[in-house]
């Protein structure tokens, strides 16, 4: 997981969560988003920055292959681990399903890490998440 601080002329970066019509601002600029594969039951991993403008997608980790989950050839394995850095485009919203299948999506910052239900302190069910660029003090 990394953290780090970011500005945008003069006001901080963060993460805006939209789920069921509650928006939750969270005050990170990196963050890693977590879930278990709802077949294979594997730990996925995804760090990812919050630019100006868009969504990075920095990294991407994976314990082990399987059912559609094979890591891709520039993989390296390491402690355990497939990672890889993605070739993907900055993106302006991430959409998070929820199929109940496989427990809850987990976002980490700063060495600790939350279930989207904990973030908006009700349970999650099978409502989408959005992740999207917020800016807590708008213009």
């Amino acid at each position: 997981m990394v953290a780090a601080f970011a500005r945008r002329g003069g006001a901080d970066l963060s993460l805006c969560l939209a789920s069921a019509g509650l928006v939750k601002t969270l005050s990170i600029s990196f963050f890693t988003l977590v879930w278990t594969h709802s077949i294979e039951k594997v730990e996925w991993q995804e760090d990812w920055r919050v630019t100006p403008k868009a969504l990075e997608l920095i990294q991407a980790r994976v314990k082990g292959s399987g059912a559609g989950m094979e890591p891709p050839a520039e993989a390296r394995l390491v402690d355990g681990w497939f990672q890889w850095q993605p070739k993907r485009a900055p993106m302006p919203e991430v959409v998070l399903a929820n199929s109940g299948a496989a427990g809850e999506w987990r976002l980490c910052s700063d060495g600790r890490c939350r279930v989207l239900s904990e973030i908006f302190g009700r349970p999650a069910g099978p409502n989408v998440t959005t992740m999207s660029v917020c800016d807590p003090f708008p213009r």
